[in-house]
C-alpha cells in the first residue's frame, strides 16, 4: 500500500523505555515484515525476568495509535486500547508477560473496519471488538512460544488480513494526516488543512480513523516529536526545542507534556 508509506517515514510513535532502576523488567520491540510495515509500527513485549517485590505500575503515554495486546501467560485475556488524550497508568502485578501490536495512526480502522471513536480513551476486551482475532490468539498461540515465534505468527496473521481487504478511504483525509505528520503537529488545523474537507467532514473523518479531532491528534504528534528528539532536561532549557513546534512558553509546554506523559519533562528526561 504505497499510499501509506509516508506514515512511518514521518512518524515514530514511541513509548517510554523501562528505566534502569526497574530491574527484573524487560521491554522489547520488533519491527514488522515489509508486507505490513505501513500498517504496523512494531510488535512489543513487556515482561518480568524475575518476580518483583511490588506491583508494577505501567505508564502508557499518548502516541496517537491503537494497540492490540494480550497476556502471554493467560491467552484468553486480550485487549485493544484506542487513542488516548492523556497518559494512562495501571498496576499489572508482580509477574507479567504482555505482547502487543502497535498500529500506525488510522491503520486499525482501515484494516478492520472499526470506528476508532468507540475505542478512544479506554482499553476494551478484544473479544468484544474483534472476536475472531481474540479466538485466534487463544487457539493458535501457546504460552510456551518465544516472543520471536509469536511475532512471526502475528506478522502472518495481519498479512492475511491485508490480502483479503479492499481499501476504501478518502484521499483528502490521508492528505490531511500526512500534512500533520510532516509539520510535526505544528499547524492551525482549522486554517492550514486545505484538503477539500469542510470542518464538519474533517472532524467526522478524524474521529473515525484516529479516534479524536485533527487538533487533538496534532497535539499528540507535537508531544511525540519531543520524545523522538530524546532531549535532556538541560538541553530543553538551553535549546527550547518546544518553541519550534508552537508552544508559547515553557509553562505551556510543561503543562501539555504532563498531560500526555504523566510527569514533567525534567522528571521524564533526568
Amino acid at each position: 500500500m504505497k499510499e501509506f508509506e509516508s506514515l512511518k517515514r514521518y512518524y515514530r510513535p514511541i513509548q517510554p523505555t523501562v528505566k534502569a532502576e526497574d530491574t527484573g523488567i524487560v521491554y522489547l520491540e520488533v519491527q514488522p515484515t515489509r508486507e505490513i510495515e505501513h500498517f504496523v509500527y512494531c510488535f512489543w513485549q513487556l515482561k518480568t525476568s524475575q518476580p518483583l517485590k511490588y506491583d508494577y505500575h505501567y505508564r502508557v503515554v499518548s502516541d496517537g495509535c491503537i494497540d492490540i495486546f494480550f497476556d502471554h501467560r493467560q491467552l484468553a485475556e486480550s485487549f485493544v486500547m484506542g487513542f488516548c488524550r492523556k497518559y494512562t497508568e495501571f498496576p499489572i502485578g508482580k509477574e507479567f508477560n504482555y505482547i502487543g501490536i502497535r498500529f500506525l495512526p488510522a491503520a486499525f480502522p482501515l484494516l478492520f473496519k472499526i470506528d476508532a471513536k468507540i475505542l478512544a480513551n479506554q482499553a476494551q476486551e478484544l473479544k468484544n471488538i474483534l472476536p475472531d482475532f481474540a479466538d485466534w490468539i487463544q487457539a493458535s498461540i501457546s504460552s510456551s512460544y518465544p516472543f520471536e515465534v509469536v511475532t512471526e505468527m502475528l506478522n502472518e496473521k495481519i498479512s492475511i488480513y491485508l490480502e483479503k481487504q479492499e481499501f476504501y478511504y478518502d484521499s483528502r483525509f490521508l492528505n490531511a494526516l500526512q500534512l500533520i505528520l510532516k509539520k510535526k503537529g505544528h499547524l492551525d488545523t482549522e486554517k492550514e488543512l486545505n484538503t477539500g474537507l469542510s470542518p464538519r467532514q474533517l472532524r467526522r473523518i478524524f474521529n473515525y480513523y484516529i479516534g479524536t479531532t485533527a487538533k487533538s491528534f496534532s497535539n499528540v504528534v507535537r508531544f511525540q516529536y519531543i520524545l523522538n528528539a530524546q532531549p535532556t532536561s538541560q538541553s530543553l532549557k538551553e535549546n527550547k526545542l518546544y518553541l519550534d513546534v508552537g508552544f508559547f512558553d515553557q509553562a505551556h509546554f510543561i503543562k501539555n507534556f504532563k498531560t500526555f506523559y504523566g510527569v514533567t519533562p525534567s522528571e521524564a528526561f533526568r
